[in-house]
């Protein structure tokens, strides 16, 4: 709960970001080239932040902490965090000299303005996402010690620093009122890059806000470059592989990046805008879960035996718990994306048609909600156990399949059926929702015949689907009444407290009278 708690209110803080983001951007050029921007410099924090720390770090520092030995566990800390500070600023100094090449490999579709654009944003960034590293680092710490909430709550910081730079700067370079067109391009291009000088003192605080805390709670940190020390070793023996899983993941987003940019103008910022909404549930349910458990499995102390049953017996309720929350978010992707979508973003330059066009690429994205948040749980059961080159190797076929798929989708299929081809940014989403089921059910079967068969149960999940598409279709009921009701424009936002709040009220009236016992568990919470 603490872990969805902080998520939440990161993500709430990241959907207030996006929108204030294209009240003054939109759907433009310039959106584009911040968001693709924003993409570069942020494979480089999840190359080396929070997944890969996640799960090469905190098994070994948790179990050490487990042992008692905490002298031990912080010199471990200590020299990790060293060790990441010299690498990083490596890859720093590289990112900023070699962002022309990166911004070509990222968005070979870019060209003139856009593209010098990208460059600038590129070279601001990076340094901003390094210290992101060390949050990440901060993170591990703060999560083996069960210090959820801080570590998920300090992205606000980041969130808030963005949305003040839009907003003062933003009234001030439109206050009176709209500019010629030249006059207007110029304006936005200057408001991108102050926004991303915005972004780097996020970047600080959400880093400085946890320090405090780790050094509390860590008294015995030690930074040296103490490559030599055995549980380091661990720690980064297991670093590679999961580094390597991650970096193929992030092939995978690259990919998707890639080909957007050869979709047309708005193309790229439409996928950042669907990405925001399709990694609410994934945060909030999937990520929430896995990290709360990371640490609680790999703490696990016992025989072979022991340990196997106390891993499926948090993967069933894990696995459960998370199906609860996310199959009725995908129904709504699929369904009322629409609604979601316009309450989220509709305003200033982000008109009707946009709305519609970023419905498609969510839509498309429901094809693997599910999948993607369970096979979170599953990968951080491997990493308890110290396995991480299954996860590796599982990855590599997901990226296969995503470009194979994703090719085809994004370009080939909106011409045989007749479409605009910037459609094909929903063929991206959905072909890596595919690839992505394929990876769950080898990640699963592969762990079930280590451990033992988790009792996720079929009939539960089938439950949950027909509760999500009955409460959908009464939402449609509902969203019909209104638009046959007033015959006048009702504004996205309330028209989503009027649309949504029945359908969440219908899923969960559904699922207790089908004695799902998620349901059951929040009702006596509220109860209580």
């Amino acid at each position: 709960m603490l872990v969805a708690t902080g998520i939440f209110l990161s993500r709430i803080a990241g959907l207030v970001r996006q929108r204030v983001f294209a009240h003054y951007f939109g759907d433009t050029l310039y959106a584009d080239a911040f968001n693709a921007a924003n993409r570069i410099p942020n494979y480089l924090q999840n190359l080396f932040g929070e997944g890969v720390l996640s799960a090469s770090f905190i098994p070994v520092y948790s179990k050490l902490l487990a042992q008692g030995n905490e002298e031990e566990a912080g010199r471990t800390a200590g020299a990790v965090g060293a060790i990441l500070a010299l690498i990083t600023s490596v890859l720093v100094v590289i990112g900023i000299l070699a962002a022309p090449v990166l911004t070509t490999l990222i968005a070979p579709g870019f060209q003139g303005e856009k593209r010098d654009l990208t460059i600038v944003l590129v070279r601001i960034l990076f340094p901003g996402v390094g210290v992101l590293v060390f949050g990440a680092w901060a993170l591990g710490i703060l999560n083996s010690h069960r210090k959820f909430l801080l570590s998920y709550t300090a992205p606000v910081l980041w969130n808030a620093a963005i949305i003040f730079t839009l907003i003062f700067f933003g009234r001030a370079t439109f206050a009176h009122g709209a500019p010629a067109v030249t006059e207007h391009n110029a304006a936005l291009s200057h408001l991108a890059v102050l926004t991303m000088w915005g972004s780097v003192v996020g970047c600080v605080l959400q880093f400085l806000v946890q320090l405090p805390t780790v050094l509390k709670i860590a008294p015995h940190l030690h930074f040296a470059l103490d490559w030599a020390r055995d549980s380091v070793r661990h720690v980064i023996r297991n670093f590679g592989p999961v580094f390597a899983a991650r970096g193929v993941v992030q092939i995978s987003a690259f990919i998707d990046s890639m080909l957007a940019s050869w979709l047309g103008n708005g193309a790229v910022a439409a996928l950042n805008y669907a990405q925001i909404i399709y990694m609410l549930p994934i945060s909030l349910f999937g990520m929430s879960v896995s990290a709360a458990e990371l640490p609680a499995m790999s703490s696990s102390i016992g025989d072979e035996a022991v340990v196997h049953a106390q891993l499926r017996q948090r993967l069933t309720y894990g696995l459960r718990q998370i199906a609860f929350f996310v199959v009725p978010s995908a129904i709504a992707f699929l369904a009322l994306g629409d609604v979601i979508v316009g309450a989220l973003y509709q305003t200033g330059r982000f008109h009707h048609g946009d709305t519609l066009f970023v419905w498609g690429i969510l839509a498309g994205s429901a094809v693997g909600l599910l999948a993607g948040t369970l096979g979170r749980l599953f990968s951080s059961a491997y990493y308890a156990l110290r396995d991480t080159r299954t996860p590796l190797k599982f990855a590599v076929v997901r990226v296969t399949l995503t470009l194979a798929l994703g090719v085809l989708f994004a370009f080939p299929l909106p011409r045989w059926i007749g479409i605009d081809p910037r459609w094909g940014v929903a063929g991206l989403t959905a072909s890596a929702g595919v690839a992505g089921w394929v990876e769950f059910l080898l990640l699963r079967r592969t762990l079930e015949q280590r451990i033992g068969h988790a009792d996720f149960g079929f009939s539960y999940v089938a439950r949950l689907w027909s509760a999500a598409v009955v409460s959908a279709a009464i939402a449609w009921l509902v969203k019909l009444g209104i638009a046959h009701a007033t015959r006048a424009h009702v504004h996205p936002a309330v028209a989503a407290v009027i649309i949504l709040l029945p359908y969440g009220a219908a899923y969960f009236a559904l699922t207790t009278a089908m004695g799902i016992s998620n349901a059951k568990q929040l009702l006596a919470r509220f109860r209580r």
